[in-house]
């Protein structure tokens, strides 16, 4: 079946039914040890996943590892420019879940990026990467401890879907003579909008379908947190971009009063329900006054819509919402990109899921990595409706490979989320308590070492793990 690659002779395979993993005690795992620092990191995160999985298991659960190759390693082994051999393709569609580390960005053309490449090819809608603080773990921020949100990514479409063409090219010139003659003038709200004849030409699909099922995993992990962590954010640039960012804000909100009616309130039908519940007698008017501050400044069609619209939710959920059951549903409300930057930090108490596209995404899951100690803590996940593939989310640092010296955090911790979305909820907890006990030690590689007061002494990548490992008992 394989060319190269040859799987374990004992396990089993994960199976997947209606998106959700089915997994038996002795699952095949298929791992890609990651280029760079890749050769240090994958030793010392295997060590604590796999004692992990002994301890709470007592030899009853074990996973059983198969070598695969993407990225340098695959070139080494495959040839030249091999950087995504058939071989791991097929074995990650074979097996369902897999993990790795940092990857390389190929040199030449073809593979822009073989982490997006990856998510592509299996579809892996969901970048889910949750940013929570470690006490001890130095940061910039004062209070980094109030962060504890978990990012869901749309990974498929958005600008990183790659479709562009350079400033200059034939392509690039025809596209931009046909929207500027043609599509343009033929669409009266751009007015006499043209676009300059050298600049370069790409594309922003965002489809209502990709944008359902991304907020339908977010509401449905919604459900699982406790009460008080209910809710879910819409990010978004609407205001500008009102087709595409606006659009996904509104078919988010679409599903969620549809699919979820019965689980979800929005921001604003909070704010209606609520006006009828401090004053029963309240007229439409003066409900649609307090929710639109500028009501009164408005056109009187919209006067009227905005009163339509508060007599449609009273109508449609006060039964079932009203009298402050609104309080027990999932939160559903959105917030404008640039200002979730100001607010994670701000407010950062104040968010749980927050749901976005592809750029605002990659922008904002960073943004809040740096927050709770940088991307060396920073776990990542690409789930799919039949395949997952869990990932450090920092770069391979090939200077520093072989050292044994950097930060397998992130690693370490996106094998905890491999292992929850598992159901292996009890090894996913020993691993979270032995991290947070080896940081709150000063027992940390040089990256977290330098930035402790007072001054710890700096552990190997693999003198962490065991650090890791020896906290299971504490």
């Amino acid at each position: 079946m394989y060319e190269k690659i040859t799987p374990p002779t004992t396990g089993s395979k994960i199976t997947f039914k209606n998106g959700s993993p089915i997994v038996p005690d002795d699952p095949i795992v298929p791992f890609i040890r990651g280029d760079g620092t890749g050769v240090d990191l994958w030793p010392a995160s295997q060590k604590v996943m796999d004692a992990a999985v002994e301890k709470a298991y007592s030899g009853k659960r074990k996973i059983n590892w198969f070598k695969i190759y993407v990225g340098d390693e695959a070139c080494d082994v495959y040839g030249t420019y091999q950087y995504l051999p058939q071989d791991s393709l097929d074995a990650i569609k074979e097996y369902g879940v897999a993990i790795k580390g940092p990857l390389t960005t190929p040199i030449g053309g073809g593979i822009r990026s073989l982490n997006v490449a990856l998510r592509q090819i299996f579809d892996l809608y969901a970048c889910v990467r949750p940013c929570k603080y470690y006490a001890g773990t130095p940061s910039p921020h004062k209070t980094p401890e109030l962060l504890d949100v978990i990012i869901y990514r749309e990974n498929t479409e958005d600008i990183y879907l790659g479709i562009e063409w350079k400033q200059g090219s034939g392509i690039a010139n025809k596209l931009i003579e046909f929207l500027n003659k043609e599509l343009i003038p033929a669409t009266p709200e751009h007015g006499k909008k043209q676009i300059r004849l050298d600049s370069g030409i790409g594309i922003k699909p965002i489809s209502k379908s990709g944008s359902q099922r991304l907020a339908r995993r977010a509401i449905t992990h919604a459900l699982r947190l406790p009460k008080n962590k209910q809710q879910v954010t819409l990010v978004h640039k609407g205001n500008i971009m009102k087709y595409t960012e606006g659009a996904f804000r509104d078919w988010g909100y679409e599903l969620a009063t549809t699919e979820f009616r019965a689980e979800c309130v929005t921001e604003r039908e909070s704010w209606i329900l609520s006006n009828k519940e401090h004053n029963p007698d309240i007229s439409l008017e003066d409900n649609a006054r307090k929710i639109d501050p500028g009501f009164d400044a408005l056109t009187p069609e919209k006067q009227a819509d905005i009163c339509q619209e508060v007599a449609g939710v009273l109508d449609a959920i006060w039964d079932s919402h009203g009298n402050k059951q609104w309080k027990d549903k999932i939160m559903v409300n959105d917030r404008i990109a640039d200002s979730i930057f100001q607010q994670i930090q701000t407010r950062p108490g104040e968010y749980s899921i927050l749901a976005t596209m592809n750029l605002n995404g990659d922008y904002l899951s960073d943004a809040a990595a740096a927050i709770v100690g940088g991307l060396g803590m920073g776990p990542g996940a690409n789930i799919g409706d039949e395949c997952a593939i869990f990932e450090a989310t920092h770069g391979t640092a090939p200077k520093h490979a072989g050292l044994d010296k950097v930060n397998p955090g992130s690693l370490i911790l996106s094998g905890v989320m491999m292992l929850e979305y598992m159901g292996w909820q009890e090894a996913a907890d020993l691993i979270k308590k032995g991290l947070g006990a080896a940081i709150s030690n000063g027992e940390v590689t040089y990256d977290l070492a330098r930035l402790m007061e007072p001054p710890v002494p700096e552990l190997k990548c693999s003198e962490f793990a065991e650090a890791i490992v020896k906290h299971f008992d504490d």
